[in-house]
């Protein structure tokens, strides 16, 4: 489970960050609203936890923003703001939770999986994407309504693409989606796959499989 934490203070987004890779989530930090606005919106995240008074764009703005983005990442506002009319705004942004500082790092987590439990925007099982169809439940790939035959690994890198369509994805998300966050080989494995899937989705076929130079891979621009 990944977790984009934006948080400014330096000592408790520490602290947030070793607990919870403590309990096995994958955590991904920012100090800044602007910036962590630009990663909720561009990275892959499982659940955000925004802190409200961030430099530059406040958090209220960034959960407005966001969701104005069409990005459906469950949100925890943790904040020292604990008046009901700063809740209330915090929900009315499009937060999913709001807990206050100073809080118990227990309730955190807990509150954390039940939003992972309870996200109610899931992306769909079958992924149209021009003439490109990925299924996800029966893993099963078809092109211009043929089956496409691939490896277990290649269709996770596949599907992983397809599900953040039109999105720019690192290698690095791709190894941590794919292998894992413990990968020791060859990080150029992912050029070797990205390869392969040309192959099979058309000879060398860049228009569903777009390299965009220095970011990563892109999927849905020309599918």
């Amino acid at each position: 489970m990944k977790v984009l934490l934006i948080e400014d203070d330096a000592k408790i987004s520490a602290g947030i960050r070793r607990g919870l890779e403590a309990e096995g989530f994958t955590v991904e930090a920012s100090a800044e609203g602007a910036d962590g606005l630009w990663r909720a919106a561009e990275g892959r995240f499982d659940v955000i936890v925004l802190d409200v008074l961030l430099p530059g764009i406040n958090g209220y703005e960034v959960c407005r923003q966001l969701r104005a983005a069409s990005v459906w990442t469950p949100i925890l506002m943790l904040t020292a703001l604990a008046a009901e009319h700063d809740e209330t705004l915090g929900l009315d942004t499009g937060a999913d939770d709001y807990l206050t500082k100073p809080f118990s790092f227990a309730v955190l987590v807990a509150r954390l999986r039940a939003l992972l439990r309870r996200s109610t925007n899931p992306v769909p099982d079958v992924l149209q994407i021009g003439d490109l169809c990925v299924d996800s439940v029966r893993r099963r790939v078809e092109r211009g309504g043929t089956p496409i035959e691939l490896t277990a690994r290649e269709f996770d890198v596949l599907n992983t693409l397809a599900r953040r369509a039109d999105h720019v994805v690192s290698k690095s998300e791709l190894l941590d989606a794919v292998w894992d966050t413990e990968f020791m080989g060859d990080p150029n494995i992912v050029e070797v796959y990205i390869a392969r899937l040309r192959r099979k989705l058309g000879t060398d076929d860049r228009s569903v499989i777009e390299t965009v130079r220095g970011a990563g891979y892109r999927v849905g621009g020309h599918a």
